[in-house]
């Protein structure tokens, strides 16, 4: 994936010609079409051992680095869904991507991320 960070400031990727952005619009593209809602979403669990280390790490404060790195990869896995999502549809890109979480129960969040698929076309 490559990441690009346009000069008005907005995130975006790119991913097997299908752009994914945060902004309602793509500067240097038109949308011609719009496909509709898409979303990924992913529930992960937390993990005994990890939530006994992360016990001893609030103790003496700091980063807890195992759920850094646990949310890191449910981001990119309910992102990576969204794009099959928007991809199955028919669109090349998503505007208007945000990303959410809830508590689904007792130690587990669910990740979503929605956005519009859209299909653009360079102005």
């Amino acid at each position: 994936m490559n990441e690009l960070v346009p000069s008005h400031g907005t995130a975006m990727t790119q991913s097997r010609d299908l752009l994914v952005t945060t902004s309602d619009a793509l500067p240097g593209y038109r949308i011609v079409k719009v496909l509709g809602l898409v979303r990924g979403n992913t529930v992960r669990a937390r993990n005994f051992g990890r939530d006994f280390l992360a016990g001893l790490k609030s103790i003496v404060g700091g980063e807890v680095r195992t759920y850094t790195a646990m949310l890191a990869q449910s981001r990119e896995q309910a992102i990576d869904r969204l794009r099959s999502h928007a991809l199955e549809l028919g669109g090349n890109a998503v505007v208007a991507m945000r990303i959410t979480t809830s508590t689904v129960m007792q130690g587990a969040a669910e990740i979503l991320a929605y956005g519009t698929a859209v299909v653009i076309e360079p102005e």
